[in-house]
């Protein structure tokens, strides 16, 4: 858990965590980015989304938050107004599996890892945003739920879903689109910006990292990449983004091992370098160094 170092900063950062929590919804646009033939990534306010169209249906990857459903099933007829098959949950916080009940009661068939719809379904505090979620009602559990991997072979495309263990959170799923030479990964990374890393669901840094790798020596310089948060990207963007993690990550465990206390990695500033072109989103610079060193002073979350 973040811990304040003075009244006003930590009423400062929960305030803007309370206020991220309840966005305007009716404000939201919902922008379409082709990513490939047939495939597309839908940005509004939450995860961004994958949407695979063609002769076999609609197949989706995350529906961020409740109220954006109509939004979303709109821009998505807009591209196809062929029934919407499936919807694919990265993991399960809820800007990215929000809209699950709402895709379900339109004929949508929820699929997620097993850890992803046992956390969905029990809820649980995340310490770093300071916020509970409650049990997901019965008609938001995913109906499909595997362990390792699934194929999907739908659009003309041999859709390969596998586990990330212990990435971002127990429960990630890394999509790729061979034909189209694409991935979808959830908040496994966070495209420009300083990620976060849910250790209370139990992710870890090593485990990201092992993700990017295994995605990187399936990608060339024409991959396109969707991010659960962020830009679409490719792969000399996630080379970078892996290289500042393992870097940043190297710092603060060796200030770990040397006894550092929290307050004395944040001070060192360990990101600096980076902040420049990383440290815009919403994990700051200060925040990012806390949460790694509450990650990497866990060895089970290292």
């Amino acid at each position: 858990m973040y811990r304040k170092r003075g009244g006003m900063v930590f009423a400062l950062l929960l305030a803007s965590t309370l206020a991220r929590a309840q966005p305007d919804f009716d404000a939201v646009q919902i922008r379409t980015v082709p990513v490939a033939d047939g495939l597309y990534m839908l940005v509004g306010e939450g995860g961004n989304l994958g949407v695979s169209t063609g002769p076999d249906g609609v197949w989706v990857i995350d529906d961020q938050y409740a109220p954006l459903s109509p939004k979303l099933l709109a821009a998505i007829a807009a591209l196809d107004r062929g029934p919407v098959r499936a919807v694919i949950n990265t993991h399960w916080h809820l800007d990215h599996t929000g809209g699950n009940q709402n895709f379900g009661a339109a004929g949508a068939l929820l699929v997620a890892h097993g850890n992803a719809r046992a956390r969905l379904a029990a809820g649980q505090t995340i310490p770093f945003l300071e916020r509970s979620v409650a049990p997901a009602a019965p008609a938001a559990l995913p109906e499909l739920t595997f362990g390792e991997s699934l194929q999907l072979h739908v659009n003309g495309e041999d859709i390969d879903v596998r586990h990330a263990p212990r990435a971002h959170t127990d429960g990630d799923l890394l999509v790729h689109f061979p034909r189209a030479n694409a991935w979808h990964l959830g908040d496994v990374y966070f495209a420009g910006m300083y990620p976060f890393i849910d250790g209370s669901s139990g992710g870890s840094v090593a485990g990201v990292i092992a993700a990017l790798d295994a995605v990187l020596a399936q990608s060339d310089d024409a991959t396109r990449i969707i991010p659960g948060h962020g830009p679409l990207s490719d792969r000399s963007e996630l080379q970078d983004w892996r290289a500042m993690l393992a870097t940043i990550a190297a710092r603060v465990e060796s200030a770990v091992r040397a006894g550092k206390t929290r307050e004395e990695v944040i001070a060192a500033r360990p990101t600096a370098d980076f902040d420049a072109r990383f440290g815009a989103g919403f994990v700051t610079p200060e925040r990012f160094a806390g949460m790694l060193y509450d990650l990497l002073a866990t060895p089970e979350q290292r």
